[in-house]
């Protein structure tokens, strides 16, 4: 059981809680009634606001709309007004722009191509909205008018101000392989940079809205013109220069001093005069020629004109490369692109057309010239056709795009000038071989005959086009295509046409020493051919070239050479038999001699000096031109003949055979070694 006093502790602690509970429920009932209260008087505000607000709303709509309505009548008015400025605007284009189109585009192209564009507009409005007013044949006019005077300001501009490139230019341009003390890279201007945009506009108008491609035409024929005639005016200016010279130099930077020059002369591409150079050379070693029965024409006596015209050919033709790669980057500025490569090959006909045609013509005169055997003029194709097979790739790259026609012709020219070299070169070697005996042009004195000096001659200067050459034999290999052959081919074809040269040389000159009736100046003759043949062989790099096919050609000359050394020296046997110990009388010291025997030792002193004085007599007036050989056989015979000569008259020098002993002691033995001393120089 609890006790009372908990209990009754218990009771008074609920019935607060009690109270407490009661109090705070009557607190929430209070809260709730006035909520409710507030909440009435809320709906009644918001039903006041929203009857309030659709009394409004009834009253703003309609306004709202009227004024929408207002608004977009003003609108349209506006839009209107607008409307009928612009429309008015077309009618007033032709009076507002006919002073500006009538005193052309010249000095104010911007503002002329302004009014273009609003002529244009103009007629495209006339013809959709008025076909058939008065107004659209007035600005068709007017346009027409615009367009032709922007074809003629076209025409105008490149004409004007297209100028001829000068050969001082082209050359600065061809020669920048050379060294120079300053490099600068050489540019060509072919317009003032105001011109070219204002050309590059008109242009770009005139394709776009001008329907034209008349102006294409007029572009291609001007700058045709101005590139024939830079071409021309560089071979003019070699013409022209040749008289002093010889060489045209390359001139100074435009921005220097005219004559001070800052490169060196243009470089010769071929080698024409070096062989002749080289000949001079032997001249001046005693190996020169002098002139006998050769059908050919000398090589020496070229003229200098034809070496100016060859090498003016050579740099016309890189002028035209560099030229026309600069004419291809101006076009490609002015011309739309998809018209670019048929202008082009349009502009290049011309200059094109006038190389090829000079090309022709060097070989149509290379052909006449190996009619008359004149191969000097033959050997200006060699320079030329290896520079065009040099150049060929830039041709190649420089004509990309174009028509085929124009890409074949120099490979066209390539083949022809292979052909007529092939011709030239076994003209030569027949020539060679058939060139006539004439015994009247024979040299007298036995020395190198023309046909010799004139065969090397040549041969010396294929040494500078030996893969020129070799490429012009092997093309006419039947057992090859034009494209197979190597390099290493090709000079064993050059070598074994040089050893066939040689060789056919050899056998004429064989056949012309049998002219001489006298076998010792015939031996002398084959001596100094043979000997300046080696000599000319060894100075040059002739024969590293022949010894391709032909090793033991040096040996086999040094052999031909001795030979006819020795055939001369039979020469001499008349004279020294009648001393030679083995013909001489013999007899015993102190017996006196029988008048048999001193008339054989009187006929031998005679017939020894009768052959001697008549020996010297003739052989003086015969020529070694090399001294080294000169010396050498004068010097062999004259030991054999002193030797001779020496023994006989130590032997009857003493002998009582005659009462007049100078009558047939002529000559003292070193009196004999001084008149053979002076055999084969005409000037003692």
């Amino acid at each position: 059981m609890i006790p009372p006093q908990e209990a009754s502790a218990r009771r008074r602690e609920i019935e607060d809680k009690l109270k407490k509970e009661e109090e705070t429920l009557s607190f929430i009932r209070d809260s709730l009634e006035k909520s409710d209260q507030l909440t009435k008087n809320m709906v009644s505000i918001l039903s006041s606001f929203e009857s309030r607000l659709m009394k409004l709303e009834n009253s703003i709509i309609p306004v709202h709309k009227q004024t929408e309505n207002l608004q977009r009548l003003q609108e349209n008015v506006e839009k209107t007004l607008s409307c009928l400025d612009h429309v008015i605007s077309y009618y007033h284009v032709a009076s507002d722009t006919e002073k500006i189109i009538r005193e052309g585009p010249t000095g104010r192209l911007e503002e002329y191509l302004g009014s273009m564009a609003k002529i244009q507009k103009a007629v495209e409005y006339f013809q959709d909205n008025s076909p058939d007013s008065p107004e659209l044949n007035k600005v068709k006019l007017l346009f027409e008018r615009g367009k032709e005077s922007l074809e003629s300001e076209f025409r105008s501009l490149m004409t004007r101000h297209s100028k001829v490139v000068s050969p001082v230019l082209i050359l600065d341009l061809i020669s920048g392989d050379d060294d120079l003390e300053v490099q600068e890279d050489v540019t060509l201007e072919h317009l003032p940079e105001s011109v070219l945009q204002d050309v590059i506009r008109i242009s770009r108008w005139l394709v776009e809205y001008g329907r034209n491609q008349d102006f294409m035409n007029v572009y291609y024929q001007i700058r045709s013109s101005q590139l024939d005639r830079s071409i021309k005016g560089l071979k003019e200016h070699f013409r022209k220069s040749s008289s002093s010279s010889g060489v045209p130099y390359s001139p100074a930077i435009p921005n220097k001093r005219k004559d001070t020059p800052t490169k060196k002369p243009v470089k010769r591409p071929g080698t024409i005069r070096k062989a002749q150079n080289l000949l001079k050379q032997y001249s001046q070693h005693g190996l020169d020629g002098k002139k006998g029965g050769s059908n050919l024409i000398p090589l020496e006596g070229r003229d200098d004109m034809l070496d100016v015209e060859t090498d003016a050919y050579i740099h016309c033709v890189s002028a035209f490369v560099k030229l026309a790669q600069s004419e291809y980057q101006l076009l490609t500025d002015i011309i739309p692109e998809h018209h670019q490569k048929r202008t082009f090959d349009s502009l290049i006909q011309d200059a094109l057309d006038g190389l090829m045609l000079e090309g022709e013509n060097i070989v149509s005169a290379a052909r006449k010239a190996i009619i008359r055997h004149d191969f000097s003029t033959v050997l200006t194709v060699f320079p030329i056709l290896r520079h065009l097979k040099q150049t060929k790739p830039e041709f190649d790259q420089v004509l990309q795009g174009t028509a085929a026609s124009t890409k074949n012709k120099l490979p066209g020219l390539i083949t022809s000038m292979e052909t007529i070299g092939a011709k030239a070169l076994e003209d030569f070697a027949d020539n060679i071989k058939n060139d006539p005996d004439k015994e009247y042009n024979m040299p007298k004195d036995g020395t190198v005959h023309e046909l010799t000096s004139n065969a090397i001659l040549f041969l010396q200067q294929l040494l500078d086009f030996q893969e020129t050459a070799g490429a012009m034999l092997a093309s006419q290999e039947t057992s090859s295509s034009a494209t197979s052959y190597s390099s290493e081919f090709s000079k064993r074809l050059l070598s074994t046409y040089i050893c066939k040269v040689l060789g056919n040389l050899q056998l004429n000159l064989l056949s012309k020493s049998k002219v001489y009736e006298d076998p010792a100046l015939s031996a002398i003759f084959l001596h100094n051919n043979y000997n300046y043949i080696l000599k000319s062989l060894e100075k040059s790099e002739l024969i590293q070239l022949v010894a391709v096919t032909q090793k033991t050609a040096e040996r086999s000359y040094r052999e031909h050479i001795e030979q006819q050394i020795q055939t001369y020296q039979r020469s001499w046997l008349k004279v020294t038999d009648y001393i030679a110990e083995k013909n001489l009388p013999m007899f015993q010291p102190g017996v006196k001699l029988r008048d048999k025997e001193r008339q054989m030792i009187k006929e031998r002193f005679k017939g020894f000096n009768d052959g001697l004085e008549e020996l010297c007599k003739i052989q003086k007036a015969w020529a070694i031109p090399d001294t080294e050989q000169r010396d050498k056989i004068r010097q062999a015979q004259k030991n054999i003949v002193k030797e001779t000569y020496g023994a006989f008259l130590h032997r009857y020098g003493s002998v009582p055979f005659t009462k007049n002993p100078e009558k047939y002691i002529k000559y003292r033995v070193e009196q004999v070694g001084d008149m053979i001393d002076r055999l084969f120089d005409t000037s003692a």
